[in-house]
């Protein structure tokens, strides 16, 4: 059962940590784009929302699921210490303390992972809408 161990760690944590800086590194290029973005250049709303909300469902997507794929690890986890369990008859409570609570760090890079998507997909969000109401009072008269 290495290899079960082995996908908690290497493969749930490897990927939200990757889901992490990809949705960082989105979130980055994003706001400079925001930053050089001037809405009265754009003829039209929607081209200019569609401009302003590329790559922000990624960002998204990364902040809703990322609790549930630290979950899976977590789940993954547990699972491993009863199968220790059941199959070793004599094991100390302590080494099913260690082997609980390592299971439980997958959930806690996903929260991890999730906290810092909220945060960037809010605030991107809210620059893209004070970028549309520019936009919109530009083009009011």
């Amino acid at each position: 059962m290495e290899w079960l161990s082995n996908l908690i760690d290497y493969g749930v944590i490897g990927l939200l940590i990757v889901l992490c800086f990809v949705a960082v590194s989105l979130a980055v290029e994003r706001a400079l784009f925001y930053k050089k973005t001037n809405p009265a250049a754009y003829k039209s709303r929607k081209e200019l929302e569609l401009a302003l909300s590329k790559n922000l469902p990624f960002i998204g997507t990364v902040a809703s699921n990322a609790p549930y794929i630290g979950l899976l690890g977590t789940v993954l986890g547990i699972m491993l210490t009863f199968y220790k369990v059941g199959v070793t008859s004599k094991i100390e409570a302590g080494e099913i303390m260690v082997s609980l609570s390592l299971a439980l760090k997958a959930t806690a890079v996903g929260l991890v992972v999730a906290i810092v998507a909220v945060v960037l997909f809010n605030a991107l969000n809210g620059s893209a809408r004070k970028m549309l109401i520019r936009w919109d009072i530009h083009n009011e008269g």
